[in-house]
Parts: structure tokens; sequence; C-alpha cells
């Protein structure tokens, strides 16, 4: 048997790319998951913030937010957002920038460690995420991750211990270390197999052909070693 193909993924839940990224990422592997020898892949999902100096309860909305931290104007932002929502639209995820809470993220972050220990990160970065964009739920305060954590499976007191007690900021910034070992200064990022890279929200196509390429040449090498 071969080694399944690893998919690591730097991102951070208040990233609406890495929302869209991630859906394009489940269609690929959907398709491959079709085909006659389909690839077998582990993703596993890393820590990225894109904006660590964020308070937790940020009084404006997200043009406000964007505005100032951009230096953009408002005209401008509103445009920016009207075109991310489209193309969200088209990755099946319908995002409320009207609803949407900016908040600081390293608490999420740490709940995304303590749900990868239990074996639920893809549930618990699919919740975040659906809360953040779609719903517009705060995802910075405890008590508010404490009920997310719950609706995914996870224990709530042993969830609350976790983040009161920032067991998981360690991990936190393991990724963001690794991250800036290889260079990574935006999000998302996909690290497939250790050694290539993907940049951006990039189409389910993209995946599928890297996919297709890696798993094609896993069969070669498995049966050049048993002809030896």
């Amino acid at each position: 048997m071969s080694e399944p193909i690893s998919i690591d993924i730097w991102s951070d839940i208040a990233c609406p790319w890495c929302y869209i990224g991630k859906r394009n990422l489940e269609k690929g592997l959907e398709a491959v998951a079709g085909d006659d020898d389909a690839p077998e892949v582990t993703v596993t999902f890393h820590s990225f913030e894109l904006s660590p100096d964020t308070p937790v309860d940020f009084d404006g909305d997200e043009i406000d937010f964007l505005a100032g931290h951009k230096g953009m104007p408002r005209d401008q932002v509103e445009q920016m957002l009207s075109h991310v929502t489209g193309v969200a639209e088209n990755a099946g995820l319908e995002y409320r920038f009207d609803l949407l809470q900016h908040t600081n993220t390293v608490k999420a972050h740490e709940l995304l460690h303590f749900a990868k220990a239990e074996g639920l990160q893809h549930e618990m970065e699919e919740r975040l995420m659906s809360a953040y964009f779609t719903e517009g739920k705060h995802v910075g305060r405890i008590d508010d991750l404490v009920e997310l954590a719950a609706e995914v499976g996870l224990d709530a007191d042993a969830a609350r211990e976790a983040l009161e007690s920032a067991r998981h900021l360690p991990d936190v910034r393991q990724d963001q270390d690794q991250a800036r070992a290889y260079g990574i200064q935006g999000v998302p990022f996909f690290v497939i197999d250790g050694q290539y890279g993907i940049s951006g929200a990039q189409p389910p196509a993209a995946f599928e052909n890297v996919l297709r390429d890696l798993w094609a040449k896993r069969d070669e090498t498995a049966e050049e070693s048993a002809a030896v």
C-alpha cells in the first residue's frame, strides 16, 4: 500500500479566501475519490493569524476594519467584499459581511488544536468558519467558542479548561514558526507531501491534478520497489 498524500493547510478562520480554498479542496478531493485508483489523503490544518493585533471585541464592522487595516477607501472595501462574496457563492458559501463580528482569532486557533487532539479538527474548522462568515457569531470569546466546541461533539468543560489555561498556545506558535520557515506570508497556503506549495484559493481542478499526479508517481515507485 502506498503512503497517503499529506496536505497541510495554513489558514486563519477569519480569512475569507481560506474558507473558499477549503471548499475547493473538498470538491477536488471528492472528484478524485471517484477514481478507480483513488488517492489516499490526510488533511491537517495549521494556525496562521492574519491580524494578531486585532482586539477581541472590535468596535466597528468589517468595512471599518479593512478600511483602517489596509488604508483603503470605504467604497473600495465595499467593492472588494462584494467580489469575495460572489466568489464564495460560486463555491457554495453564503458570506454575510453585514453580520460578521471581527475579532482576534488566537483562541479559535487554540480550540482547533484542542479539537485536533480529540480527533475533531475538521469538524471544528468547518464550524468556526461557518459561524464567522455565514452566521455572524462571535469566535473570539471563550464562552462563545466553548458553545461551538460542544456543537461538534467536544466536551464543553474540557474545551473551556484548554482555552482558559492557554494549553495549546505553544502549538499555535509552533505552526506560525513553521509558516515562517516555509516563507508563507499569505493564506490559504497548502503544502502537499511536505514539498509542493499551492498558494491561494485555487479551483478544485488544481487540487485534482496535483493529487492524481502524485498518486500515479506513488504507484510507479511502489511497482519499481516490488520489481527489485
